[in-house]
């Protein structure tokens, strides 16, 4: 099964939506149930050409009731009933309707309630971000998902950030490169230490993340030595060296931190599984993973599977070949009967070409990839939708 990824407003007040979204050769769409701010072209819609989402929303009617502490904001630039206009108007094209489902990825949440978001080990808050190591997010999540199912009533549910989200944030205007941090310090930066997960963690964890970053030593952090430079009569600073990984910075620490990280998403995921089996048994469940341990943010990290999905998808927007490796070992992780899902870029800076794209689908295809997920055939140009449809015909 091929499915292309969808925002409710590519479908409500377009009529001519549905029909070109089958033309496409796909069985289903992806159709956001829950999604974060954004800005989004809409180059098909009658009414407008971009539209701005100031703030992550619900697209299903909420119903106070079914909330607790947590509750996610109404749409305004949207009917508060999106979600189901577009997917009664897709099932009539005879597509099938996923409820793509974004979970921890919050600013509107985050910001109202600061005390349940992420915080780096200098203690700076990251408010996109819920912490799933809190019960109220969980909860959160829970209540998101029943309502989904029970109202929304999709032919199969897809999960994103099922998982505590990390540094890394495209979102207002990002001023972070400049400060030269590597790899190993974004996944450092990403450790979260609020109130709940910093006491889960050995007592010398937060010192050693922010030696790391700073390039100090967690039993001097001024260790840096100064030396007169007596031709430019001015100073050069020495200091330890980079770390080249996460764990050769955590050191001995790294299997109980790593295990601790692991065990927030398995958490928040297997709770949304058993959840859904509850209440929709034959309802297939997709998760956005990512079978790295440290992985955060939308692609959640499952270094051990998770035999009670029905899909895993791998996030395949970066380099082919490292895309492929990536898809693999979630392939080695699967069970009898699970498939695995390539998610695909085609938008730039990918070429609106046929041909490449039909490579890139091959390549996923020989790692293990059964179906493709296709992201996103509203933001897609013609040419691009084109595109799509050719690479598919092709491939199948």
């Amino acid at each position: 099964m091929n499915l292309a990824y969808l925002y409710p407003w590519d479908v409500v007040g377009d009529p001519s939506a549905p029909g070109r979204l089958a033309d496409l050769g796909v069985q289903a769409v992806a159709l956001a149930a829950s999604y974060h701010s954004t800005r989004a072209a809409t180059p098909y819609h009658p009414a407008h050409r971009v539209l701005d989402v100031p703030h992550p929303a619900f697209y299903l009617p909420i119903r106070r009731s079914s909330w607790a502490r947590l509750v996610p904001a109404v749409p305004t630039w949207t009917p508060a009933d999106a979600y189901l206009q577009a997917r009664d108007a897709l099932k009539a094209a005879g597509l099938q309707v996923h409820a793509w489902t974004v979970l921890t990825h919050n600013s509107h949440l985050g910001t109202a309630n600061p005390d349940l978001v992420v915080r780096n080990a200098f203690g700076d808050p990251y408010p996109y971000a819920l912490c799933p190591a809190h019960e109220d997010v969980i909860e959160y999540c829970e209540r998101m998902v029943r309502e989904i199912l029970e109202v929304g009533e999709p032919d199969g549910l897809i999960l994103e950030a099922c998982g505590p989200m990390g540094f890394g944030h495209q979102s207002v205007h990002e001023k972070t490169s400049g400060a030269d941090w590597t790899p190993a310090d974004v996944d450092l930066l990403s450790l979260c230490f609020c109130t709940n997960c910093a006491p889960r963690y050995p007592e010398a964890t937060a010192a050693a993340v922010r030696a790391a970053i700073d390039r100090t030593t967690p039993e001097n952090p001024a260790t840096e030595t100064t030396a007169a430079n007596t031709t430019a009569g001015a100073s050069t600073t020495t200091t330890s060296s980079t770390p080249n990984t996460i764990e050769s910075a955590l050191g001995s620490l790294t299997d109980e931190v790593r295990a601790i990280r692991v065990g927030l998403s398995t958490t928040l995921r297997q709770r949304l599984v058993a959840l859904t089996r509850t209440i929709a048994p034959n309802t297939p469940i997709t998760l956005h993973a990512n079978p790295d341990p440290w992985a955060t943010g939308a692609f959640a990290p499952l270094p051990a599977g998770e035999p009670n999905a029905d899909v895993l998808v791998a996030n395949c927007w970066g380099d082919p070949a490292t895309d492929a490796i990536r898809l693999a070992r979630l392939k080695e992780l699967t069970t009898p009967g699970q498939r695995v899902g390539a998610y695909v870029l085609a938008l730039p800076p990918r070429p609106a070409d046929p041909s490449v794209l039909l490579d890139h689908l091959r390549t996923y295809a020989k790692a293990g990839a059964s179906e493709f997920h296709l992201y996103h055939a509203g933001l897609a140009s013609p040419q691009r939708l084109t595109t799509l449809t050719q690479a598919l015909q092709l491939h199948t």
